[in-house]
């Protein structure tokens, strides 16, 4: 172990398969482990660049309720949404004070890119994205 603080959020998912599917297959995650009981996944974790994801279904009152915010230079994330709009991710702009990417799972988990303060976006965030709430 060591003296520095190892996180790794937990987001809550219906479908353990869906979800690595979703991360892996779409986000560009990869799936280092697993854990199972008679065949069935009930925890897996994604990795992508540094980034460690828990997917648990083994509270289903928690589904859908993970929000998580992951910051990138700016550059790195353009060429992100480049790439995920390239492979068919419902990528969306939001604004919580400051202009979001925006990523669903398919559970409703959310996660948020923040670009750098002064590339707001023109008005508000497209109607139906949940990130223009005002929540602090």
């Amino acid at each position: 172990m060591s003296d520095k603080w190892y996180t790794r959020p937990v987001l809550f998912v219906a479908d353990i398969d869906r979800s690595v599917d979703f991360y892996v297959g779409r986000l560009g995650f990869t799936q280092p482990w697993r854990f199972e009981d008679d065949g069935k996944a009930y925890v897996a974790q994604v990795d992508r660049k540094g980034c460690e994801l828990i997917l648990s279904s083994q509270w289903p009152d928690k589904v859908g309720k993970g929000l998580m915010f992951i910051s990138l230079d700016v550059a790195v994330l353009d060429a992100l949404r480049a790439e995920l709009e390239g492979r068919g991710v419902d990528v969306k702009d939001g604004e919580w004070g400051y202009r979001l990417m925006v990523i669903a799972d398919p559970d409703g988990n959310e996660l948020y890119f923040p670009y750098p303060m002064g590339r707001r976006l023109s008005s508000e965030a497209h109607p139906g994205t949940s990130a223009s709430r005002s929540n602090t």
